[in-house]
């Protein structure tokens, strides 16, 4: 019979097959797992003919039991690689940001914006009229006309949804308009000129709201302002990906500044999410103003020592 012979020859490829289930798959490089793939598929094909024809019980019995230990070994739950991870987190991802130049040209021009339009507000009323709204400074003052009092517990779940929302919001925005770079640039320029004018004017000594706005918005600062960056700078590095090809076609290059930014939107959408916790839950509470500020210094520290410490380059990177 054609098939039984077909399959008679096959069977140096069963026994590599059989050889390959024996090695973990973490073990193998990429030629050596594509070629086990290839002989797991041949292999069931191999059994699929060998059911149809009605092959000896002990052929059929033996390509069940291979295919199966193949599936097993191809297809089976990885014990969780700790090792890889941390390296992953606490060395590859922050030496990544650190060393991007999209994340540090997002990184000057948000804070010199924010801190010019900071300056400019508190020395220049005209300026604050020029950059805000009459009716955002009117619900400001009104927001914080009262000192912060501890909100009703159930509401503080709703409203950290909310921030959570509002917050990633903004940052998908900056993320997004980066892959155009020039409207990106601009959505995040936007965002420092409006939040540097609006800590300005609050820090203003006749603005009596000031000091109950700065006792809500210390805690959560550091993280949500500089989760704005991370998210800026990984949408200026999708841009550069279809701009700035290096060679790749341009759907390549956009592919590989998709992964390259990857890791700093992560940082930035968990930044948000810690941010929009604090601002839920600890920034509307009547506890001192001093616990607030040493959230801020514990929450601007971690930052300090995850990119600048961690991600300080190594010799030999």
């Amino acid at each position: 019979m054609k098939v039984a012979a077909r399959l008679e020859q096959r069977q140096p490829d069963w026994v590599e097959l059989d050889r390959l289930c024996s090695q973990s798959p973490t073990r193998l490089d990429a030629a050596a797992l594509t070629r086990f793939a290839a002989l797991y598929r041949a292999a069931c094909a191999d059994l699929a003919l060998a059911d149809a024809y009605q092959l000896p019980p002990n052929t059929v019995h033996y390509l069940h039991q291979l295919v199966g230990r193949a599936h097993n070994q191809l297809y089976r739950s990885r014990r969780l690689d700790v090792a890889g991870w941390r390296k992953t987190l606490l060395v590859d991802v922050p030496q990544r940001i650190v060393r991007d130049r999209c994340v540090q040209l997002s990184f000057v021009l948000f804070w010199a914006t924010f801190l010019a339009s900071g300056a400019m507000a508190y020395g220049r009323a005209t300026w604050v009229e020029q950059i805000l709204p009459a009716s955002m400074l009117e619900m400001l003052e009104t927001s914080f006309r009262d000192p912060i009092q501890d909100r009703d517990p159930e509401l503080n779940y709703a409203m950290a949804a909310y921030y959570i929302r509002h917050n990633t919001g903004i940052g998908l925005r900056c993320f997004a308009w980066g892959i155009l770079i020039i409207p990106g640039l601009r959505e995040t320029l936007h965002n420092a000129l409006i939040l540097g004018a609006v800590f300005g004017y609050m820090r203003r000594p006749d603005v009596l709201a000031g000091e109950n706005f700065f006792n809500f918005v210390t805690a959560h600062g550091p993280f949500e302002l500089n989760a704005i960056v991370l998210a800026a700078g990984a949408g200026l590095r999708l841009g550069m990906g279809w701009l700035k090809t290096g060679g790749l076609t341009r759907a390549a290059s956009l592919q590989k500044a998709g992964i390259e930014a990857m890791p700093m939107m992560g940082v930035a959408m968990l930044l948000f999410f810690l941010a929009a916790l604090i601002e839920g839950f600890l920034s509307p509470t009547s506890l001192p103003y001093g616990l607030k500020a040493g959230v801020a210094i514990l929450s601007a520290g971690m930052l300090v020592f995850y990119l600048l410490v961690l991600g300080f380059p190594r010799k030999g990177r």
